[in-house]
């Protein structure tokens, strides 16, 4: 049997990490990060780290393993977190990955062959993949399913040959990952997934999430957040993997004079529902998400999920 692995997705400040602790705790869990920021030490408030008394209630891994200087890829996150969930499940405890990057999780889950040399991966490579999806898709709108198809058959005759031309979705899902990875689709199709994955996906409606994420950063910025700004600035260029974050990247051009702290906050704020929408939209088109909405419909979405783990747990 293959180790079952609960990972929870879904936007930002839509309860991910609250609600990983309480199924830790239900399930006798451990919480892998999958997210691409919280390796760094020192940045806390504006990763939106759980603090160290939750962690005290509930392990919690590769959080805090990197200085700001040093880079981090898909490859190093899908070794470490193949490692731990190892260990994990031999204590008998569910491996549970909290929120994180979408392509750090598809990499994990799906058995990537991302190989040692993967170039070192944040919330931009969710970025390229979706640059990259809408590509296809305006493509496929243009000519159609067939040409498309023919496309994949020039680049890699081995998949075309096992997908139908009425799977648009499958044909661009091919097509992004040759252009991201840079090898054939039949080739990383041909990895078996290690694990049996749940991949929970949380969401509530647009203007609640919006609601939301506003507020979470008015609140980051009264936590502290520029004075964490300041003091990443201090150690890295703008250019460096921990300085590209939303809510680190925002702050570089008002420290230069350029922008008020209100326009960074607002920024910020901007930057964070645009990265909400992508996030959606890679978790329901990447990774087989099945979808609940806990914060208007706390009871029956509670109970509907409930269900549904212990019907996975038991398989």
């Amino acid at each position: 049997m293959k180790p079952k692995v609960l990972a929870i997705v879904g936007p930002t400040a839509v309860g991910k990490s609250d609600l990983s602790v309480q199924l830790a705790q239900k399930y006798h869990g451990e919480i892998i990060s999958g997210d691409a920021l919280q390796i760094y030490r020192q940045l806390d408030i504006g990763t939106a780290k759980v603090d160290q008394t939750t962690r005290q209630l509930v392990p919690h891994y590769l959080i805090d393993i990197r200085n700001v200087d040093q880079s981090y890829s898909a490859y190093q996150f899908q070794q470490a977190a193949q490692q731990l969930i190892t260990e994990i499940t031999a204590r008998g405890h569910l491996p549970i990955i909290a929120g994180g990057t979408g392509f750090y999780l598809r990499g994990l889950l799906e058995n990537l062959a991302l190989g040692g040399g993967d170039v070192a991966e944040n919330d931009s490579s969710q970025d390229r993949q979706l640059v990259l999806r809408e590509k296809w898709q305006t493509k496929l709108d243009q000519v159609g399913a067939a040409a498309l198809w023919q496309d994949l058959a020039r680049q890699d005759p081995v998949a075309a040959a096992k997908i139908p031309l009425n799977n648009p979705r499958r044909i661009m899902r091919a097509l992004t990952v040759i252009d991201e990875s840079g090898q054939l689709f039949s080739q990383q199709a041909q990895a078996e997934p290690q694990y049996d994955a749940f991949i929970l996906g949380l969401n509530c409606p647009r203007p609640l999430l919006y609601q939301r994420i506003n507020q979470r950063v008015l609140q980051m910025m009264t936590a502290g957040l520029p004075a964490e700004a300041k003091w990443l600035s201090e150690q890295v260029p703008a250019s460096d993997q921990a300085a590209k974050g939303i809510g680190y990247r925002e702050f570089y051009p008002y420290f230069a004079g350029d922008r008020t702290l209100s326009e960074v906050t607002q920024q910020i704020q901007v930057d964070s529902r645009h990265y909400a929408k992508r996030q959606l939209t890679y978790f329901r088109h990447q990774l087989p998400t099945r979808w609940y909405d806990i914060l208007t419909q706390p009871e029956s979405e509670l109970r509907r999920m409930t269900t549904d783990l212990a019907t996975w747990l038991k398989k």
